[in-house]
């Protein structure tokens, strides 16, 4: 196998989209991803042949190795040569948990073609489907690679003709979700088969693997795999047939270059002119054009600070470029421009478009940025599967360690924007929100070998609050009673909400195009015109006013008073959803000393909280969907399971070997849940869960719940009345 045994070779290559492949590994938790990875390693000469199989390389941080799981995406350039033309393959190895799928979300803007791994017992599992789905939404060619094929000879100890129905039914499976979630031009194109070589079978752990063409290349029948099981020989079947050559062949003759991607994917991610000088040079992958750069990973190195790590679309960056952070009004030089293999970052330069350089020397950017070097509308925003639904509080043991925890804090939520840390200034605790509590735990060991010691609370589930009716106009006074702010709420639509939830009705957007947007759901022209603000959180501020004096120098304040309301609702000081907010009249004083931030802002959010309360509120919790898989004697367990947690079951399907249950759970109910799963099924249900909706909190529990909430927060426990804000 050639290896290339100087960077200068592979900066060559990169020069030459032909030979250029953007991949990743996607996959449900513990199908096998990281251990694919060490084959394709080892193929490149950057792993020990011996080693591959076991050595999770690219589980590179000592808390993947100890858990046997993906935490970081982790990026490594591969060379490799197929019929005597070398090509480089840039590939992310990602994670499989649901818990770290912010990070999938994020590596598939970088990547052009994935690998699909699927267990050969397991099947398509939970997060299968959600990955599948997040690669197709950003126009990703899926090919299928199913593993543990050795499971089904010495596990299950099926027939030949047993597995190959195995096998149909998974990729059958497969195609059912491309065609659900593919669009119209990739749908048909796009699936898989044996036939069209899109589809791989093996055993990672065993390092051997086979497209049909290869099969008959090579003249292996199935047969021939049951053979050499029995006789205990896979060393021959690892040299007949070798998982890299199966995976890379099957990578570099069915994904695109990534000057072909581009031609069908920049439209998908990227909303401003295609006929514009950018979006001609994003077309066509032009290294000489405007430099245009997507970023998906950000980490803080010690030693070199902030690497930003993303796919750059148009361009050329090189050490000592200026760049501008689009739309943020930052800009920056370029110190270093390197390319990653594994944990180790070689520096090149240089780097022309379509490639994934890490890039040195921006310590302001962030994932989900547009870096260039010219003034242009940024990537769509990353729309991710969940949203944060457990927090935590941490504190530090010393309080001496309190600048460093703070540090520390800022350090992981730059690395990983789905964490979100707040400071709760009435009792000083930092509250640190993730996807799940198994996010949350890597989160605090990450702290821990920091070398602080900190005291965490026990994890808390957010909750939201929404509005179920549409409110009463009040008028809000300010303090000093010389302005008078009047609003009402309703409920925003859910299709409105789902918009939002995408990033495909943002705040930053052109006014134009979001009435445009709201106008197709059915709003009124007016209101569709006059959006003052778009809550990420998923509301919205509309000007209804008519002629009104001295509201454009009071608008900010006031959207400081509508943010204040989104931000902490009256049930429980929780976040707000679903709000439509509407500011129907103002009488501002015309001396600007009376109506400055102190005076406006509490006229708006008490005009706010007494109309949200004179409409239904409500108090929402996270649902989960769960997938269990289980032999048919454990389904009654699992059921059981499940609605003993307050959980619906939803669907219960039975495949060849296993009953899959599929219903959905509160999170609430989901800390004890593996405990609880485990016990009643002897440790053989394969489940998962993941975000799924937010639904309100039976009548039953409600008022429980929410002054559990309060009085964690040192809030009284009644909820505050309409009189407590405005005068009736």
């Amino acid at each position: 196998m050639p290896r290339v045994k100087r960077i200068s070779e592979v900066v060559g290559i990169l020069k030459n989209k032909e030979s250029i492949r953007n991949i990743g590994i996607i996959a449900h938790v513990d199908h096998g991803k990281t251990t694919t990875s060490d084959s394709l390693l080892a193929a490149a000469g950057l792993l020990s042949p011996s080693l591959a199989g076991r050595a999770l390389a690219l589980d590179y941080l000592e808390e993947e190795q100890q858990r046997q799981m993906t935490i970081k995406a982790a990026n490594v350039s591969l060379y490799y040569e197929m019929d005597g033309k070398p090509y480089i393959i840039n590939l992310i190895d990602t994670p499989g948990h649901v818990d770290f799928s912010g990070r999938v979300t994020r590596a598939l803007r970088a990547i052009d073609g994935a690998i699909v791994v699927v267990d050969a017992v397991e099947g398509v599992m939970t997060q299968t489907e959600t990955v599948i789905r997040q690669a197709l939404g950003e126009r990703v060619r899926p090919v299928l690679y199913i593993n543990k094929i050795d499971r089904l000879v010495k596990e299950l100890k099926l027939p030949p003709e047993k597995i190959q129905e195995t096998l149909a039914r998974i990729v059958r499976e497969v195609n059912t979700l491309i065609d659900m979630y593919g669009e119209p031009e990739q749908r048909e194109k796009w699936k898989i088969s044996f036939a069209d070589n899109t589809v791989a079978i093996g055993s990672s752990k065993d390092r051997w693997g086979f497209t049909v063409k290869q099969a008959q290349q090579k003249g292996i029948k199935f047969s021939d795999v049951i053979d050499a099981f029995s006789r205990d020989d896979v060393e021959w079947l690892r040299q007949k047939t070798p998982l890299h050559e199966a995976l890379l062949e099957m990578v570099i003759s069915k994904h695109p270059p990534p000057h072909v991607a581009q031609k069908y994917r920049i439209s998908k991610i990227w909303k401003g002119d295609l006929e514009s000088e950018v979006g001609r040079a994003m077309l066509e992958c032009d290294e000489n054009g405007p430099t245009v750069m997507a970023v998906t990973d950000v980490r803080v190195d010690p030693q070199a600070g902030v690497v930003a790590t993303g796919r750059l679309f148009s361009g050329t960056i090189s050490e000592g470029d200026s760049v501008i952070i689009v739309g943020r009004n930052i800009s920056g030089r370029v110190q270093q421009v390197g390319v990653y293999m594994g944990p180790a970052r070689e520096m090149v330069g240089s780097i022309p478009s379509g490639n994934i350089p890490a890039v040195l020397g921006l310590a302001d950017v962030r994932a989900g940025d547009t870096i260039g070097t010219v003034e242009t509308v940024p990537f769509e925003s990353l729309k991710y599967v969940s949203e944060p639904v457990v927090t935590i509080s941490v504190e530090p043991k010393y309080s001496r360690d309190l600048p460093k925890l703070v540090e520390f804090l800022n350090k992981l939520t730059i690395e990983d924007p789905t964490l979100v840390t707040v400071v709760r200034p009435e009792t000083g605790e930092y509250l640190i929100s993730g996807m799940g509590t198994l996010h949350l735990e890597i989160a605090l060991t990450w702290i821990q070998k920091a070398g602080l010691e900190v005291v965490s609370g026990r994890p808390i589930i957010l909750y939201r609050e929404s509005v179920q009716s549409k409110g009463r106009e009040f008028e809000g006074k300010s303090p000093n009673r010389h302005n008078r702010i009047y609003t009402r709420v309703e409920p925003l639509e859910p299709e409105i909400i789902e918009l939002i939830r995408k990033g495909e009705l943002f705040d930053e957007m052109d006014r134009k195009q979001v009435a445009k947007i709201l106008r197709e759901h059915g709003w009124d022209a007016d209101e569709a015109r006059n959006v003052w603000t778009i809550d990420g959180r998923g509301n919205i501020l509309v000007d209804a006013t008519k002629g009104a004096q001295y509201l454009q120098e009071s608008k900010m304040m006031i959207l400081g008073g509508f943010q204040r309301v989104m931000q902490e609702g009256p049930l429980a000081a929780e976040n707000m959803r679903g709000v439509k907010a509407v500011l129907t009249q103002v009488e501002l004083h015309e001396d600007p000393v009376h109506r400055g931030y102190a005076q406006i802002a509490p006229a708006t959010w008490r005009s706010l909280y007494a109309s949200v309360l004179s409409a239904s509120p409500v108090l929402l919790e996270p649902v989960l969907k769960i997938e269990a898989k289980v032999s048919q004697e454990f389904m009654g367990a699992v059921t059981s399971t499940i609605t003993s947690k307050r959980g619906k079951i939803l669907d219960v399907k039975q495949a060849e070997y296993v009953t899959v249950v599929v219903g959905e759970i509160p999170a609430s109910e989901t800390f004890d849940l593996s405990e609880a799963m485990r016990s009643a099924t002897m440790g053989k249900a394969f489940w998962a869960t993941e975000f799924s909706e937010w639904k309100p909190v039976p009548a039953s529990l409600r008022d429980k719940v929410i002054q559990e909430i309060r009085k964690r927060k040192g809030m009284p426990p009644e909820i505050p009345t309409i009189e407590q804000f405005v005068e009736e």
